[in-house]
């Protein structure tokens, strides 16, 4: 399996590069166009929480893998912040008014949603979180 990286300084100015950098893997990869939008609002929004909550010393880095898995598509967010497994806060409760709504944990619920499979490990001192996205049929052909 055969990945590409990029690191950068986990500041919100990074984040059109980091999405650039995630499309265009994407788009070598072949992932529909649909999977490639849900890809990049999950990709947001974890780069986004990783910005304001993961380092709140200062400023940290964080490194993107990209790579094919068979047909996945595999994505790793790497970070040395806090330990922090994202996937453990709960899905927030769509069924009541906007108003009522107690206010964040969209972004995880929108990451859970827009992969086929999502994962977090703490592991030699990173959080690291696996986004999975499965080629359709229709890629393929």
């Amino acid at each position: 399996m055969k990945y590409d990286n990029i690191k950068c300084t986990a500041i919100i100015e990074n984040l059109a590069l980091v999405t650039e950098f995630v499309e265009e893997c994407a788009d070598r990869f072949g992932l529909d166009a649909k999977k490639k939008f849900g890809l990049l609002v999950a990709v947001e929004e974890a780069f986004v929480n990783i910005c304001n909550y993961a380092y709140p010393n200062g400023e940290g880095e964080i490194e993107l893998s990209c790579g094919a898995d068979g047909d996945a598509f595999v994505l790793e967010i790497e970070d040395k912040g806090s330990p922090f497994d994202v996937l453990s806060l709960p899905d927030p409760n769509t069924t009541l008014d906007i108003m009522d709504r107690e206010i964040g944990g969209l972004g995880v619920y929108f990451i859970r949603r827009l992969t086929d499979d999502v994962s977090y490990r703490r592991e030699n001192g990173q959080n690291i979180l696996r986004m999975v996205l499965k080629r359709t049929p229709a890629d393929v052909a």
